[in-house]
């Protein structure tokens, strides 16, 4: 019998006149198959959490999933807030010319009633060529929809505040680390001194540092770059009227009003540094990490109160955490004049700890 060659249709359809196509064609579409990338992610994803940049990470993160298998993504995006009834189900239509798409469902805490209804009926009967991507900040609000979409099978990820500064320091070690790139305990310390507060501005402060850098980021990297920062928070106000040094204290302050810096954070910075001088002497010796992980502060923060601690008494840290209270009544509203609130309780504050380091 004459041997017929598979034809060029026959070996991608596995065609073919002695049935050899079949075979190999069959074979090499299970290679292809095998080679092809494969969809990771669930039709179902649901973030939860308040901290907005780990939200806006996390979404990225499974829109980029996605993509990997379906390049062509079509991302559909619901605000709850200004959510349309019918929109959902209208979006979630299958389209006339295929193709995977993502429909976005952000701020379910805020959701009217419309919108989650028309989740649960979309959650009853979900379409497998859409990816449901929910955020949640917080509270009961749509508990209903999570639980539903929970027993659904949904990838949950979490996006939990970032409140303490061990986990800013945390934080930003690790966008350090992404990039390739070191950074000194000093340095992140400074950083989250300087713009700590937020953590997108934060994230935005970690960034710069990455991309007009190079080499290890230091101490003196970062004063550079928020040195006029640093110097206009509390923070080294409170280090230095910690330390019992009244005049470089004032003259700090004096700096921070001149500058712009409310009174506010500043009280709230020194009663941060003597809260954080009491919980460590309570906690007692051990290793620095194991008291930073037992209290949520970083370990630098640890090892910089136990070195203020020298020279302190309980007794007067305690007179001294008072006069910062006085003074935060009277610089949100309670005093006549704030800026003198916040200098009598610093030279309160230096004046105890220099009669604690003479006895």
């Amino acid at each position: 019998m004459p041997h017929t060659p598979a034809s060029a249709a026959g070996w991608c359809d596995g065609r073919g006149g002695d049935g050899l196509g079949h075979r190999v064609g069959g074979a090499w579409q299970a290679v292809l198959v095998s080679l092809a990338p494969q969809r990771t992610v669930p039709p179902l994803v649901l973030i939860t959490g308040p901290e907005g940049v780990l939200a806006d990470r996390a979404l990225a993160s499974v829109l980029a999933e996605v993509r990997v298998t379906a390049p062509d993504l079509e991302v559909v995006r619901l605000q709850a807030s200004s959510y349309e009834t019918g929109s959902l189900g209208m979006h979630a239509s299958p389209s006339l010319f295929g193709g995977e798409k993502a429909i976005v469902v952000q701020d379910l805490d805020e959701a009217p009633d419309d919108l989650q209804t028309d989740l649960l009926a979309y959650l009853a009967a979900p379409e497998p060529e859409i990816t449901l991507v929910v955020a949640h900040k917080s509270g009961q609000r749509g508990k209903k929809v999570l639980d539903t979409l929970k027993k659904g099978g949904a990838r949950v990820i979490d996006c939990p505040a970032v409140k303490t500064d061990r986990d800013k320091s945390d934080f930003a070690m690790h966008e350090f680390r992404a990039a390739r790139r070191r950074a000194t305990p000093e340095a992140v310390r400074a950083l989250v001194e300087a713009v700590g507060r937020d953590l997108r501005e934060l994230s935005a402060a970690c960034q710069q540092l990455i991309s007009d850098t190079t080499g290890v980021v230091d101490e003196a990297l970062v004063e550079k770059y928020h040195g006029g920062k640093v110097e206009a928070t509390g923070f080294r106000v409170a280090d230095a009227a910690v330390a019992g040094n009244a005049g470089e204290a004032l003259r700090l302050l004096r700096h921070a009003i001149a500058t712009g810096v409310d009174p506010v954070p500043i009280v709230a910075v020194l009663a941060q540094q003597l809260r954080q001088l009491v919980r460590v002497g309570h906690a007692g010796r051990g290793k620095s990490a194991d008291v930073a992980r037992d209290l949520g502060m970083a370990p630098w923060q640890v090892d910089k109160a136990r070195r203020a601690l020298s020279g302190w008494e309980a007794e007067a840290l305690g007179r001294s955490i008072q006069a910062v209270a006085s003074a935060d009544f009277e610089v949100k509203g309670g005093g006549r004049d704030p800026v003198y609130a916040v200098e009598r309780a610093i030279l309160t504050i230096t004046r105890e700890r220099a009669a604690g380091h003479r006895s």
